[in-house]
């Protein structure tokens, strides 16, 4: 796979994205194009396992986007049955930048009654040192990914049940994880006790549908039926249709807060709200928070965007797209020299000149993370003619790394880890920075009260550098935790 552009470089990137289905003709059709759906969610590679009555497990795994992969007839074919799991990846655990095809999801395991396959979205913080003891025990792992150790924890649980196996092997597990597994017969979806990650239950006529974000339902035109709740294993057959379960000890959820910012797609309904809404009432928040006079309020596309017309709802001041994205612009294009890649930014943004043209502008993007594509963007919109330029942030400062399935740059290359808003401003070179408070935040996403400090009700490490589950492998490599005030 090609490295990522520039552009990209500077964005929070999500693990990856899961989803599945039971009881439909060609189940692999299906797979694709809720995959292709979640693509936002990873493009790095994808992969699918489906079973056939007749023919078995089959699985077929590629690197790049599901519709370069995933569309024809050949590689489909060899995915026949009713009955299928698939997984889009950006690597957070494994060999980053430089994946092997035995990294790509689902994983396969063939146990004595019967094979599995497992595909997981989020990050296991004890990874490491449950690598360490499966090795100890004779396991062979076949990839990098911390996903692996999951199939080798069933493998040695004496329980007799594949779906009792992954109960088993689960509890050993910490950190963050939402999986979608499969047998010869079952569906099963599992959400870890704080519900990091999400996972939502669709019904797609006489089938069952498994998916991270409700708008993979939608391009299949499955019904949304509800979110699998934090600590919930769902096991779905034909027969029975879903059975439900508790197996982990219950513990406050602790949902990603990010998912509502950045990650999860506009169209997509979390906790029974609107991801776009949500947005907007940020940027509406925001308004609030950090007003300024300015001629023109103009998103960073295009995740940007929600926020900004909820900016420009509030303060009066005028929305205009006076940045305009080449969406032909792919991660692969052409092998970049070095005069292309000093073009940076402008192969993927372009300026609206004549809207921009001596104008105060209020620049509002989702996240500031090490501040080089917000540099980049400022220089294009004064070389437009802005008079002014003004930053508002839709997220507080990213201070802190994730370890719960986001790909984060080591603390000291996030820019609100070394530098407060003041020295942020300076450092970019703008009029003004402001980013939205964590009780704005809080608000935006319907928690009239805001964050409670003492029990917060989302997971914002990434913001707070408060943990709800110690990282347990990157305390082990020197990683030093927040000092508790």
């Amino acid at each position: 796979m090609p490295p990522a552009h520039p552009f990209d470089d500077d964005k929070l990137k999500e693990e990856c994205g899961i989803f599945g289905v039971l009881g439909v003709k060609d189940a692999a059709n299906f797979v694709a194009l809720g995959l292709h759906a979640l693509q936002h969610r990873g493009q790095e590679a994808g992969g699918i396992v489906t079973h056939d009555p007749e023919q078995g497990f089959n699985s077929a795994r590629r690197f790049g986007y599901v519709r370069d992969t995933f569309t024809s007839q050949s590689v489909m074919e060899t995915l026949p049955g009713p009955l299928g799991i698939g997984h889009v990846r950006y690597s957070t655990a494994g060999s980053k930048g430089n994946t092997q095809i035995r990294d790509v999801q689902p994983f396969f395991g063939e146990f004595s009654m019967g094979g599995a396959a497992i595909a997981h979205n989020g990050n296991i913080t004890n990874a490491n040192a449950l690598r360490r003891e499966l090795i100890e025990r004779g396991s062979i792992f076949q990839s990098s990914s911390d996903s692996e150790c999951i199939i080798h924890l069933m493998a040695r649980s004496l329980q007799k049940g594949i779906p009792e196996r992954m109960e088993d092997a689960l509890r050993r597990v910490e950190g963050a994880f939402s999986v979608v597994a499969m047998t010869r017969t079952k569906l099963i979806g599992v959400r870890d006790p704080r519900g990091v990650r999400p996972l939502v239950l669709g019904k797609l006529g006489d089938g069952w549908v498994l998916s991270s974000e409700t708008c993979a339902l939608d391009i299949i035109g499955a019904e949304f039926i509800r979110e699998i709740e934090p600590g919930e294993m769902v096991v779905i057959t034909e027969n029975k249709g879903v059975e439900s379960s508790y197996p982990f000890r219950r513990q406050k959820s602790r949902f990603c807060i990010f998912e509502h910012v950045y990650f999860s797609r506009p169209d997509s309904i979390l906790g029974g709200r609107s991801v776009y809404e949500t947005r907007e009432a940020i940027g509406r928040e925001l308004a609030k928070e950090a007003p300024v006079e300015a001629d023109l309020v103009c998103p960073v596309p295009d995740s940007g965007t929600p926020a900004a017309v909820g900016f420009a709802a509030e303060s009066g001041i005028p929305f205009g797209l006076g940045i305009v994205r080449n969406q032909y612009m792919g991660r692969t294009f052409i092998e970049p020299s070095e005069q292309i890649r000093n073009m940076g930014v402008r192969l993927k943004l372009n300026v609206n000149r004549a809207l921009i043209r001596d104008k105060r502008v209020i620049l509002v993007d989702d996240s500031v993370v090490r501040g080089t594509t917000s540099r980049k963007i400022k220089e294009m919109i004064l070389d437009a003619g802005a008079a002014e330029v003004h930053f508002r942030i839709a997220s507080p400062p990213t201070a802190w790394p994730c370890f719960y399935g986001v790909d984060t740059p080591q603390r000291e290359k996030l820019l609100a880890a070394t530098m407060s808003e003041e020295e942020m401003r300076d450092h970019l070179k703008v009029d003004s920075l402001k980013f939205i408070s964590l009780d704005g935040l809080y608000r935006a996403v319907g928690v009239a009260d805001g964050r409670n400090n003492a029990s917060p009700q989302y997971c914002d490490a990434c913001f707070s550098g408060e943990y709800p589950v110690e990282p347990a492998d990157m305390i082990e490599q020197g990683f030093r935790m927040k000092a508790a005030e």
